[in-house]
This record gives C-alpha cells, sequence and structure tokens, in this order.
C-alpha cells in the first residue's frame, strides 16, 4: 500500500516558518507498525527545507509532491487548518481514485467534504483506526 501523508505546513502564515511537523512522525509510525510492506510518501520528509528553496526549486517541488499524490493507494490528509497545498494534493488524489481520509474540524469545508471518502475529527482517531486494521479498507483503485 502506498500511503501519502499530506498535511498543513504553513497554513495562513506570511513568513518561511512552519507549523508543527509532529504529526508526520506520529503517522508514518504507526503506520510502519501495523500495515505491513507499507510505501510511504511525506513530501516534508523529502524536502524538510523546501520553505527555504529558490524559486524555480521550489516550483519543481511543489508540482512533483503534487503530482506523487495522485500515485498514492490513500492519502491522509491533516487538516486542522485550512492549507491550499493540501488541498490541491488532495484534489489530485481524488481525481485519480485514491481513498482519501481528512483529519479535520472543518467537516463543511467542500474542498475537504467532497474529496474525502473518510473525515476524522482528530489526529488521534487516525492513529486509533490504523491501529484496529481500519486501514485495511482504505483503497479504491
Amino acid at each position: 500500500m502506498h500511503v501519502f501523508i499530506a498535511g498543513v505546513m504553513q497554513a495562513n502564515r506570511d513568513d518561511n516558518k512552519l507549523e508543527s511537523q509532529n504529526y508526520r512522525t506520529r503517522i508514518t509510525n504507526v503506520l510502519q507498525e501495523h500495515v505491513p510492506n507499507v510505501q510511504i510518501t511525506d513530501p516534508w520528509a523529502l524536502h524538510p527545507n523546501g520553505v527555504n528553496y529558490e524559486p524555480e526549486q521550489a516550483s519543481r517541488t511543489f508540482i512533483s509532491m503534487t503530482k506523487r499524490a495522485a500515485e498514492a493507494d490513500v492519502l491522509l490528509a491533516y487538516l486542522p487548518l485550512p492549507s491550499m497545498g493540501t488541498a490541491m494534493e488532495m484534489w489530485e488524489a481524488y481525481r485519480a481514485g485514491a481513498y482519501i481520509v481528512a483529519v479535520s474540524p472543518f467537516e463543511h469545508h467542500w474542498a475537504i467534504r467532497f474529496t474525502s471518502d473518510e473525515m476524522l475529527g482528530d489526529l488521534d482517531e487516525l492513529i486509533r483506526a490504523i491501529e484496529n486494521g481500519r486501514w485495511q479498507q482504505w483503497r479504491k483503485k
């Protein structure tokens, strides 16, 4: 199973700082522990200094990560805050037929609501779903 970890990085910041990315470590750890042979794509793990890239490299990175989201079987979108980048990754994954699990309180936001197959309220609920084997139901392609 190929899982793409999407989620808030900068949110509505107007500087080159990131929101906490600790959720990515928690998701990665639980996936590796409970999902046999999982392949994980985590844009932050691949590009931890991406916010400091020069414009050309940043553009290539953004486009390539959005395309990689479309290659996943499952996209896990962590959205405690709105994220335009995550919305684009969700859209590409949706168009490609991936199973999308959104972790967000924004159940009325159309970009989240109508591209997600499942919505969970918080990160702990996602962790429990993975630990309890619900990930086995997360296949559409």
